[in-house]
């Protein structure tokens, strides 16, 4: 009887046992460095850091579609979004209501971009 080596099946749980202690590793910011409740609370939430993923892309994608001076005014709202979400603290229901009024507003926006196409 031929025994089965285990060495190939180590690395695999060492890099899934990282992601799982890890699940946050994705968020728009360094999760190393957050200091604050509110950051803390999206590193240690898959689902709170996929939102932030997510309205990291969207803000992205629309900075690059809209004039400078609508630039200027969407990144004063996300600085003052971001003042908001920092209020929510470590309150997972706060910060989920926080991003989802947020990606409703940015992606109200591109639908607005977007009937001005085509691109």
């Amino acid at each position: 009887m031929r025994r089965r080596s285990t060495a190939h099946a180590v690395p695999g749980l060492v890099i899934l046992a990282l992601l799982v202690a890890h699940p946050a590793a994705a968020a728009s910011f360094r999760c190393g460095k957050a200091k604050l409740p509110d950051e803390k609370a999206i590193c240690a939430d898959r689902r709170l850091n996929d939102l932030d993923v997510e309205l990291a892309v969207r803000l992205d994608v629309i900075k690059h579609l809209v004039p400078m001076g609508t630039r200027g005014a969407l990144m004063d709202d996300q600085q003052a979004w971001l003042a908001a979400r920092h209020q929510c603290g470590a309150d997972h229901n706060c910060l989920t209501r926080r991003y989802a009024d947020r990606l409703e507003e940015i992606n109200g926006a591109l639908q607005r971009v977007y009937g001005k196409g085509p691109f």
